[in-house]
């Protein structure tokens, strides 16, 4: 008994997407696609950001590190789940499964993080318009950025160590395309305590609090508009806000859905559909998001496409 409960732990099964099987075809060539639409839209942002200096300011700076996060991001669940889809093989080994776990972690927070820092910088941007190179400095960009790299680190590696630390004896099936840290714990045969009261309290500081960093920041925003109403004001607001807005609204939308309004134990159809939708689809929108709102990335695309053909 003792050798089955230990040789348990070297492989978890991966359910996959809640799609027949006749299906599966038809989602691997659209997750593919998906797959490599982020991937290349949001290199595309980072080639246009380095190559014109027009675009050296901290706004793009913090935009292409927000780029790359969402390479990472999809990229530690999306090869996978492409993989087993067309190999029509469910496992993935410990230490596969547990480094999952700690880059999924470490890339969403960094997600979380960055998006608060472009908040900030909107803030003062518009509230405080004559002090904006003072204040957003070259030297705060990158403190924003270490900070942020930082702090999302030490979040994952704690889940991390504490997942480590549970034993898995028994079923080790996930209902999931990839090893997701609640589905972890409900496996596990040990107490949990611990890590829940973790994933409340570190959630508050990586997820939640940024969130509320984010709606002070435009809070602020709208009361300085509304001061001095004008249909200028308001268009260049939305020029300068629409694109960060409309990303902060789908990634904060997909986890508020996921971890305020979970599913029951029986059902994991709806968490499975959500995590594709934050892991997959809004890492692939956001260079769209970027690019056809933002006049400065819409105005530098034909130029990149000259150089390019040249």
């Amino acid at each position: 008994m003792k050798k089955d409960n230990q040789s348990s732990v070297f492989e978890f099964l991966l359910l996959g997407l809640p799609i027949w099987p006749e299906q599966q075809g038809i989602y691997y060539t659209l997750f593919l696609i998906m797959y490599l639409t982020t991937v290349l839209g949001n290199l595309l942002i980072v080639l246009l950001i380095r190559l014109d200096s027009r675009l050296h300011t901290p706004m793009y700076f913090l935009l292409s590190h927000l780029a790359l996060t969402d390479i990472s991001f999809s990229s530690v669940t999306a090869p996978k789940m492409l993989i087993n889809m067309q190999t029509q093989s469910q496992s993935i080994s410990f230490g596969g499964c547990i480094s999952q776990v700690y880059f999924f972690l470490f890339w969403g927070d960094l997600d979380s993080f960055l998006l608060t820092s472009m908040a900030y910088d909107r803030y003062v941007a518009i509230c405080h318009p004559l002090h904006y190179t003072t204040i957003m400095s070259q030297s705060l960009c990158y403190l924003l950025v270490i900070v942020s790299w930082v702090l999302s680190c030490a979040s994952a590696l704690l889940h991390t160590i504490l997942l480590l630390r549970l034993s898995f004896c028994g079923d080790n099936t996930l209902p999931h395309f990839f090893c997701d840290l609640s589905a972890l714990l409900k496996l596990s045969s040990s107490d949990t305590t611990v890590n829940d009261l973790v994933i409340i309290t570190v959630g508050g500081v990586v997820i939640t609090l940024p969130f509320i960093c984010i709606l002070v920041s435009y809070g602020r925003i709208g009361t300085t508009i509304l001061r001095v109403p004008s249909t200028k004001g308001i268009c260049k607001a939305l020029s300068t806000c629409g694109s960060h807005l409309s990303v902060v609204s789908l990634y904060y939308g997909a986890i508020i859905g996921l971890y305020f309004f979970p599913s029951s134990n029986n059902s994991n159809d709806k968490d499975v559909t959500v995590a594709v939708l934050y892991t997959l689809v809004t890492p692939m929108i956001n260079p769209f998001i970027y690019s056809l709102r933002n006049r400065d990335m819409k105005g530098k695309l034909p130029l990149l496409n000259a150089g390019i053909t040249k």
